[in-house]
């Protein structure tokens, strides 16, 4: 499969099963468009007479323009046929319940009640509870005994706000810290927090145990303000940028991110992006709203063509930036062109309920932060393990090529089928697909190549 697109004065070919991305001139554009509609000499007649009058534009160049595809369709660089789909449903199997990573909802309470959280202000829908050592210690017992092989090991620190319960974070990683040797793991934490109680305690814990820090924040005053406040109503921003600048700095501007949602309330998002780098930040994420169709803050069909012109001008502002010697990093373009993502993980997706789990305060397991507190996908717990593998197996068989609606997706193999939560939410089935999401993912993924292409056009 061919998707052919033009961006930031860029003509582009992909290949989808090869993962080939080509940036060629308007020519061999013509002709791969044609390639398989027309003979050789029907695709040459009909450019011969569209490049009419076209300087230096003459027959026989636009038939060695023919030959040269001919020649990468060959060496299978361009219309690769799709050999991946008889292999997506045994990949998963290979795993043979090893899991490597948890998200441990060390709160389920906040200090701000953010009116579009998924997480009910970090309730999920259900008690405020803190997770206690002894159960967290259970969950890291857990990830060991069934992590395989595997030596490198992932632990998010999540809630609610898991700053909330900051003494036992600190007692779990010194516990982690103490098995690892012993057990030949390693374990690479991330803190995710909304910026409230960080102090320098933090800053140094943060700096000296996790690999990642995600800091939530929706870019301008305004915006930020009108939705994540404390319980008073009150606007978070001023109390957080200080605090989030001290630990970036201290982190020596790496190995963080800045994540922020937009909203109806802000599609133009990029004024929110441009503002975090006035305040010094860049390594950026901005993640469209998850929420119900009817919450006022759900992106709209109106909001779409908007928020696919921003993410335009964002690769547009990347790439300037870059030239000046100013770069920074947005987590949705992030994208290796000369390696990337191996195809299990092309056709697996993200590992939700297999290689990934959450856990609750109270040691419950499930797929994944999104859908804790949904009783139907609960697998089980961090003592007797999944005792519901209908559930697991459920999200075993989960892969890009279960859902018919994305077999003939140009972007299939870069976003695994996309999320299973949300699809689930969208649609009422994990092999669903969350069609605004599809739209929004296809825009990234263009945007993304095109920035990496313009680096390797100007190398």
């Amino acid at each position: 499969m061919i998707h052919q697109y033009k961006l930031g004065g860029l003509p582009i070919v992909i290949d989808t099963c090869s993962g080939g991305v080509h940036v060629v001139d308007d020519i061999a554009y013509d002709v791969i468009a044609l390639y398989e509609e027309k003979s050789r000499d029907g695709i040459v007649s009909a450019l011969a007479e569209k490049y009419a009058g076209a300087e230096g534009v003459t027959a026989e160049e636009i038939a060695a323009c023919y030959d040269q595809v001919t020649d990468l369709k060959e060496k299978g660089q361009l219309f690769t046929p799709d050999t991946f789909a008889p292999m997506a449903g045994e990949l998963k199997k290979k795993t043979d319940g090893v899991v490597k990573a948890l998200c441990l909802h060390v709160a389920h309470t906040c200090n701000l009640n953010c009116s579009y959280c998924f997480a009910s202000q970090g309730k999920y829908h259900g008690e405020r509870a803190l997770m206690s050592f002894e159960v967290g210690r259970q969950a890291l017992d857990f990830l060991v005994a069934h992590s395989g092989t595997r030596r490198n090991l992932e632990v998010d620190f999540f809630g609610g706000e898991p700053l909330m319960n900051f003494d036992v974070v600190k007692r779990l990683v010194a516990y982690a810290r103490s098995i690892e040797k012993e057990k030949g793991k390693n374990f690479r934490f991330t803190l995710t927090t909304n910026g409230m109680l960080i102090d320098d305690d933090v800053i140094d814990f943060a700096n000296r145990e996790c690999s990642n820090v995600v800091l939530s924040l929706d870019g301008r005053k305004e915006i930020h303000d009108r939705f994540r406040v404390d319980y008073a109503g009150n606007g978070s921003w001023e109390r957080i940028v200080p605090k989030f600048q001290k630990l970036v700095k201290a982190r020596g501007g790496k190995n963080y991110y800045m994540r922020g949602t937009f909203t109806h309330a802000n599609p133009d998002f990029l004024r929110d992006i441009e503002t975090m780098l006035d305040l010094g930040f860049t390594e950026l994420s901005m993640e469209p709203v998850v929420c119900a169709p009817d919450d006022p803050s759900a992106l709209t069909k109106d909001d779409l063509p908007i928020v696919m012109e921003q993410y335009e001008k964002l690769a547009e502002l990347m790439i300037k930036r870059r030239k000046e010697g100013r770069p920074f990093t947005f987590y949705h373009y992030m994208i290796d062109l000369s390696g990337g993502p191996c195809i299990y993980k092309r056709i697996s997706g993200c590992g939700s309920g297999t290689e990934y789990m959450a856990v609750t305060p109270w040691g419950d397991l499930y797929p994944c932060h999104q859908f804790v507190g949904e009783e139907a996908f609960r697998l089980g717990d961090v003592w007797q393990g999944v005792t519901n593998p209908d559930v697991r197996n459920e999200f075993a068989a989960c892969n890009v090529y279960a859902r018919e609606a994305c077999r003939d997706c140009w972007a299939r193999l870069y976003c695994s089928g996309g999320c299973a939560a949300n699809a689930y939410h969208a649609t009422g089935s994990v092999r669903g697909v969350y069609e605004y999401g599809c739209e929004l993912f296809k825009k990234r993924m263009e945007c993304a190549i095109m920035v990496e292409a313009a680096k390797a056009v100007e190398e």
